[in-house]
């Protein structure tokens, strides 16, 4: 989310949701410029690579910066450099935004504090966190190094090439309970906390499910009101959590419109305590009150959807939904480390993104999904919802993988990848992706500080070999 640079400074100083423990960066900050590329698509990553055919194996090697790797006896490897290293700040050890350039810039910053904040997070905001299991749950080890290669723009690639051009923090690939490759890249470890950006989203929507299996949510054709009074009245609280889960709602909020004006205010309101005035979470939420389409008719990306979600699940369950999701998952799959939430002002987790965890962690979860619900024999989100939230119903065809957008479709909160293999992806802004294929149990992990489309031609050969 960029913050809107017309914001007037007192407000930004004012605002208090930058982590006062922070370092103050005194020198003058500079403007980030909008980015030109619609919201919606830098999300959905264009450029799916179903026609990528998986091709004879070549070796992987060490990455651009000509250093080897520390491998740890069948563990991660290590690399203090990447592409561009330089542009994204590694003479100056990979920086963090201070208090004004955090607020002033807003995310996802300028390239040379972007390593740092999508690692260190919870040191420029304040957030939630989601303590690890009491008894960590570890994966096997491979006992070779992966070795593939594939095709992209009609030339044989290896691994090494991908990690070569692409700006990649940290890459991580497992076929059911068994990592088959791990690394990072400037200067990140497997104990750094990445930013999910919007694949929060898809936990948001999971926490849902799990509120329905509760049986606090009694069904998603209830309006988002039964749950939220505050939102009474309005044409959210009037919207049935199925179409706010298919970002279906038919409210506008215009997510790229004017630059990312809707979003920008959203994130204003309701996260940084606009001074002197703070609407608050659901007021924040209500002043988007025109609906311009029926509900259930057409796929339009809005973020405000998911924070309407987060707010019916933690009415719904009495509690936060960190908590939630550390009582109902977190704990569940055996988590090695805690993760962190974004809180707005009112103290609500801001259920459109930057959650923050570790990629073991993101992997653990990915091996959920793939599982449809289960761990080790035991069934935590219920199959029948996971089948729901990644298929399309005859009735929802504005949701199919070339209707909802170019390339992708949507289910609840999750994007649906098309060909005739039910597959499915967790996505974030500048490259964060948690691919899943079910079929396989094969799973892909990828944080980043870029866009790229060169991860789905990746991806589909990973699936074409080892799935």
């Amino acid at each position: 989310m960029i913050v809107n640079n017309s914001m007037d400074m007192r407000s930004r100083i004012e605002a208090g949701v930058a982590n006062p423990n922070a370092s103050r960066d005194c020198e003058a900050p500079t403007k980030n410029a909008k980015t030109s590329m619609s919201r919606r698509w830098a999300l959905s990553g264009l450029g799916c690579a179903a026609a990528c055919v998986a091709a004879p194996y070549l070796a992987f090697a060490a990455s651009e910066s000509g250093i080897n790797p520390v491998r740890a006896s069948g563990g991660p490897t290590f690399d203090p450099g990447g592409p561009d290293a330089k542009l994204y700040g590694i003479e100056d050890g990979y920086p963090l935004p201070g208090f004004l350039r955090a607020v002033w810039e807003g995310n996802p910053w300028s390239p040379k504090y972007r390593v740092g904040a999508f690692s260190h997070y919870r040191e420029i905001f304040r957030t939630a966190r989601v303590p690890r299991a009491s008894s960590p749950w570890s994966f096997k080890r491979g006992t070779v190094d992966l070795k593939f290669s594939y095709r992209f723009r009609g030339s044989e690639s290896s691994l090494r090439d991908y990690l070569s051009r692409n700006p990649v923090t940290g890459l991580l690939v497992a076929k059911d309970d068994q990592i088959l490759f791990e690394h990072y890249q400037y200067g990140r470890n497997d104990q750094h906390q990445m930013i999910s950006q919007s694949m929060a989203k898809s936990i948001t929507g999971l926490l849902v499910g799990l509120a329905v299996a509760d049986g606090a949510i009694k069904s998603v054709d209830d309006t988002a009101g039964v749950y939220v009074p505050g939102l009474r009245g309005s044409e959210y609280g009037n919207t049935p959590i199925r179409d706010l889960l298919h970002m279906s709602s038919g409210v506008d909020f215009g997510e790229e419109r004017d630059g990312g004006r809707d979003l920008d205010r959203l994130w204003i309101d309701m996260v940084l305590r606009r001074w002197p005035f703070n609407k608050g979470t659901v007021e924040s939420i209500r002043q988007f009150n025109n609906r311009i389409a029926p509900t259930g008719t057409r796929f339009y990306y809005a973020s405000i959807e998911t924070d309407v979600l987060g707010l019916i699940v933690s009415h719904a369950v009495g509690k936060s939904l960190s908590n939630y999701l550390h009582e109902r998952i977190w704990s569940q799959i055996g988590a090695e480390a805690d993760a962190a939430w974004l809180v707005d002002a009112d103290g609500f987790e801001v259920g459109h993104g930057f959650f923050n965890a570790v990629l073991r962690d993101y992997a653990r979860l990915a091996r959920l999904l793939a599982h449809d619900g289960t761990w080790q024999d035991k069934q935590i989100i219920p199959s029948q919802w996971m089948i729901d939230a990644t298929t399309v119903r005859p009735s929802d065809a504005h949701l199919s993988p070339g209707k909802a957008t170019p390339d992708f479709g949507y289910g609840y909160q999750v994007w649906l990848l098309p060909g005739g293999r039910r597959q499915f992806a967790l996505l974030g802004f500048k490259g964060q992706r948690i691919c899943i294929d079910p079929t396989s149990k094969l799973t892909m992990v990828h944080t980043a500080l870029e866009e790229g489309k060169e991860i789905w031609a990746l991806w589909s050969s990973l699936v074409q070999q080892f799935g």
